[in-house]
């Protein structure tokens, strides 16, 4: 059988991170990856210069067009723009069935300013957390969704908590972005409704992080396309990042991309 994964984010014309990410980061788990866009951007590995944002009609289409002839067997979520197109990629999922719906809430820009606006997170908190089957969100990201400051594995677990309150059957809070005063460690959480698992890896000193939160969300819609289990999807994604992260590629003059084939050339920690 032939596995399939759909990603809706936008496009990053520097490769590193959204849909191109995902689709290299499915073609490494021998999953057929499929994309619908919901913005183009003008970036590279010092910034965005720009956003284009995809119409509702465009995105709609899009999704239509792949559902009604390569149905996947799971999906993610990056980029979603505003809250109509959140609204109605949530409405989206409902009728059409999809059970494995995996939400990476792109909210918070590498620099720390906010992607999404004040009725975009109430979008995604009223309409998309309910119907996901997993959210991956980081630390600040968390934080937004939550109004609770995190600063250690605690304040990560009562955050998954509140999330999973919202709808989420699945919550993974990751890590990363606790500072090197805090941990030496990046400790990823998952939460199930009713245990805590914790997916703990050495903290690697790069600016070469661009496009992780979104490789290791796809990582986890790969694995869980494939019928794997919500922990072992983690599990893999945790080492597949780790390699990315620690043998990345060293180009750009900015925040670089991950190095996506690592992981399965042997490169395991």
């Amino acid at each position: 059988m032939v596995y399939k994964a759909l990603t809706i984010a936008g496009s990053d014309s520097g490769g590193g991170a959204g849909i191109q990410a995902d689709l290299k980061t499915f073609q490494e788990c021998h999953v057929y990856g499929m994309s619908a866009v919901t913005a183009v951007t003008a970036q590279n590995t010092k910034g965005v210069q720009g956003v284009f944002p995809s119409s509702t009609s465009e995105v709609l289409e899009q999704l239509t067009s792949i559902n009604e002839d390569l149905p996947p067997e799971a999906v993610k979520t990056g980029m979603l723009v505003n809250d109509e197109i959140i609204a109605s990629v949530a409405d989206f999922a409902s009728i059409s069935g999809w059970e494995k719906l995996i939400v990476d809430p792109v909210m918070i820009a590498k620099g720390g300013a906010s992607l999404l606006g004040e009725k975009s997170i109430e979008a995604l908190i009223n309409r998309l957390i309910p119907v996901a089957y997993v959210i991956t969100p980081n630390i600040p990201e968390a934080e937004a969704l939550t109004g609770r400051e995190i600063r250690d594995v605690g304040d990560c677990r009562k955050a998954a908590e509140d999330l999973y309150e919202m709808g989420a059957k699945h919550v993974i809070i990751k890590g990363g972005h606790q500072s090197q005063s805090q941990s030496s460690y990046a400790i990823d959480i998952l939460y199930d409704g009713k245990e805590f698992f914790e997916f703990t890896s050495p903290r690697i000193s790069t600016p070469h992080t661009h496009g992780t939160g979104c490789t290791f969300s796809a990582v986890i819609t790969a694995e869980l396309a494939k019928g794997n289990t919500v922990f072992d999807s983690v599990h893999t994604a945790k080492g597949f990042i780790t390699a990315a992260i620690s043998h990345s590629l060293g180009i750009g003059s900015g925040h670089g991309p991950t190095n996506h084939w690592a992981y399965h050339e042997g490169v395991k920690l």
